[in-house]
């Protein structure tokens, strides 16, 4: 598609706010690292509190190419606003539809969940539930949560980005039954990390252009390219973790980037952006999300994004969201 095929047009209005709160994990014991599940009714989540929205006009839209080139691809700077760092935010996301998956009638039912670290700052979760098989479970990480669903053997394995040194982890099966897992990730101080989340098919993708990288060049992250946390462990860039499953309804989803800035190998700049691209299920309506970015000392920046999308005429077109996250500035080391 030629460059003469661009357009722009002003879409309805961007809001974005701060979303505060916290996340209590001080409470839990570092030792023993797993915790065996018991009944358990989640607390509701706070919801954050919201800065009176600004209101943005100027949206760059951009008819789909497999591979733009930088020039075709406008991006909408968004403007300065002041970010309130907080230890946690607890995230407004849209309620999950309740699971149909229940324990047989009179069988004994503890989920059990365990956490180990691996490599570049990650942990692998196993569940175990026999009898929730094919069962729908949220998990919840530091204001982060995703949605999932278990095997025919009510197992499942999952490899998370921790968002904390002393990461708590909780699988909640929404029929009062979950698992809690601890494991210390003493790793995560290496690395730079930022998550966007949101539900449901929004479209929303999350891009790292490292050193200078175009897209489709080597050094451009995201879901088509991920990199990987073996390259990571040893300096050499980042890599992109999809969390949620596609499949699933009004599920929580989330996109992770991880990139190595305390072992990186030469210096440079990494310029991070999210983009949505205007799909069938999107289209004509409004889309909400959160970006998180994890600062040198532990603590979070959080910022929830709500985006007018443009007509279904506009289906295979993007909106390029620049400045909600900070880019990375890396010393070689």
């Amino acid at each position: 598609m030629s460059l003469s095929n661009r357009f722009f047009l002003t879409c309805g209005s961007v809001s974005m706010a701060i979303a505060i709160g916290y996340v209590m994990q001080s409470s839990v014991e570092p030792d023993p690292r797993t915790i065996a599940a018991v009944p358990m009714t989640p607390a509701p989540i706070a919801t954050p509190d919201v800065a009176s929205p600004m209101q943005l006009t100027e949206v760059a839209h951009t008819s789909a190419l497999p591979v733009p080139p930088e020039e075709a691809r406008a991006a909408l700077d968004l403007p300065s606003m002041p970010v309130r760092t907080v230890a946690a935010s607890a995230p407004t996301m849209q309620p999950l539809a309740q699971d149909q998956s229940q324990p047989e009638f009179g069988a004994v039912c503890e989920p059990e969940m365990t956490a180990r670290p691996s490599v570049a700052g990650m942990v692998r979760l196993d569940i175990a539930a026999d009898c929730l098989a094919n069962a729908r479970v949220t998990i919840h990480h530091n204001s982060m949560m995703f949605s999932t669903v278990t095997g025919v053997d009510g197992t499942r394995t999952l490899t998370v980005p921790a968002l904390s040194e002393q990461a708590v982890f909780i699988a909640d099966f929404g029929n009062g039954m979950g698992a809690v897992a601890h494991t210390e990730v003493a790793s995560l101080a290496y690395y730079d990390r930022v998550v966007v989340q949101w539900a449901g098919d929004s479209g929303l993708h999350l891009h790292a252009m490292e050193y200078g990288a175009q897209y489709g060049e080597k050094g451009h992250i995201w879901f088509e390219h991920t990199g990987s946390a073996e390259e990571a462990a040893h300096g050499a860039g980042g890599f992109l973790t999809r969390l949620g499953d596609p499949e699933l309804e009004g599920g929580l989803r989330a996109e992770v980037y991880t990139f190595p800035s305390g072992t990186a190998a030469r210096a440079g700049d990494v310029d991070l952006q999210v983009e949505a691209e205007v799909n069938t299920q999107n289209c004509g309506r409004d889309v909400s999300a959160q970006a998180m970015q994890l600062n040198d000392d532990g603590t979070m920046q959080v910022q929830d994004v709500e985006l007018s999308m443009p007509d279904c005429d506009a289906v295979g077109d993007f909106l390029v969201l620049k400045n909600l996250l900070q880019d990375l500035k890396i010393a070689s080391n």
